[in-house]
């Protein structure tokens, strides 16, 4: 059998949520406290200077589960993930592709940071420039299909990317809008521009955190290169048998949606590491939503199911490590 979100968890995540535009439910930190986290999930936050990673599911013939954190590594760069990807790097604006995936899950992510930046920094929602004067930064930009939406609503865009094809990728295919040309795309890593001691008023790291080398290492990287009081947003693939089930089986083996091997189960973070991981690194997470794809509208919306896809949104707290280990 397919195993499901713990039913304390779901419970928690279903009681703090309320009504969203689409139908979705998501936890709103307006509506109680300033932390409108479940409480099962500050507990393991403010648990996370004294204790170990939770026990992962069971486990499919892939290997071990990966560990968030720990070791000494100066990068979270991955040598083998960066030449995956950049193997398909020239396929990144093909909508029929190997990343049809998040061209149909776009709409769906910028919903999200749109409305959690926008109550974050009180901007209107509703507004056509809602993140004007704001810096962002998209770690691990791919060829830009979230950095130019992200300029289009007004916010002063940074990218970067390990593959020096996708950025020349995400360059070629910006330079076509005058809007999108404003975008500064880089070659680099997080922890690069951390020696640099760039701050952003925003970090967006999507679909990025199971293919690094050490993903503690990596969200502390992502905090140091956050303001004080800045946002920071998340998205990645559970390890649970569902997302095995459906992000490894279902859409690499069966729909073809990726090439085969596009992710790895001990690769795979559990929004209870996420939380710990983002908590060691000066990050409180507010919001968390899942996405759930309907396979006969073959859209994606925002759900209060994690179990597969998820996405998690945090504030850096005003205090925090000033760079990461070197």
């Amino acid at each position: 059998m397919l195993r499901r979100v713990a039913p304390p968890l779901r419970r928690a995540l279903a009681s703090s949520a309320v009504p969203h535009r689409g139908g979705a439910r998501l936890p709103d930190p307006g509506l109680s406290s300033p932390h409108a986290l479940p409480p099962q999930w500050r507990r393991w936050a403010s648990a996370a200077a004294a204790s170990s990673l939770p026990p992962p599911p069971p486990s499919p013939p892939q290997g071990p589960p990966r560990h968030a954190g720990g070791g000494s590594a100066a990068s979270s760069l991955n040598p083998a993930e960066v030449a995956k990807f950049a193997a398909i790097a020239e396929t990144w604006w093909d909508s029929q592709g190997p990343f049809k995936p998040l061209h149909l899950m776009n709409p769906t992510r910028l919903s999200f940071i749109r409305s959690t930046l926008c109550r974050h920094f009180r901007r209107d929602p509703y507004s056509a420039k809602p993140l004007e004067g704001l810096k962002v930064i998209d770690v691990g930009c791919g060829g830009g299909i979230l950095s130019e939406p992200l300029v289009r609503m007004g916010a002063t865009v940074t990218g970067i990317d390990a593959v020096d094809k996708n950025i020349k990728i995400a360059h070629i295919h910006a330079a076509s809008d005058p809007t999108t040309a404003s975008i500064e795309y880089c070659c680099t890593t997080a922890e690069d521009l951390v020696k640099e001691n760039k701050q952003f008023d925003a970090v967006i790291s999507l679909e990025v955190i199971e293919h690094v080398a050490n993903p503690l290492e990596f969200c502390q990287s992502l905090s140091a290169l956050t303001v004080p009081n800045g946002a920071t947003v998340i998205s990645t693939i559970n390890r649970s048998m569902r997302a095995y089930a459906a992000a490894i089986v279902g859409a690499e083996y069966i729909l073809r949606w990726l090439p085969i091997g596009t992710h790895e189960w001990s690769k795979l973070v559990t929004p209870e590491e996420l939380v710990l991981a983002l908590q060691r690194a000066s990050i409180s997470v507010e919001e968390m939503a899942g996405f759930f794809y309907n396979p006969l509208t073959r859209e994606w919306s925002l759900s209060d199911d994690t179990s597969i896809n998820y996405i998690a949104y945090g504030i850096k707290k005003s205090e925090a490590p000033s760079a990461t280990p070197q």
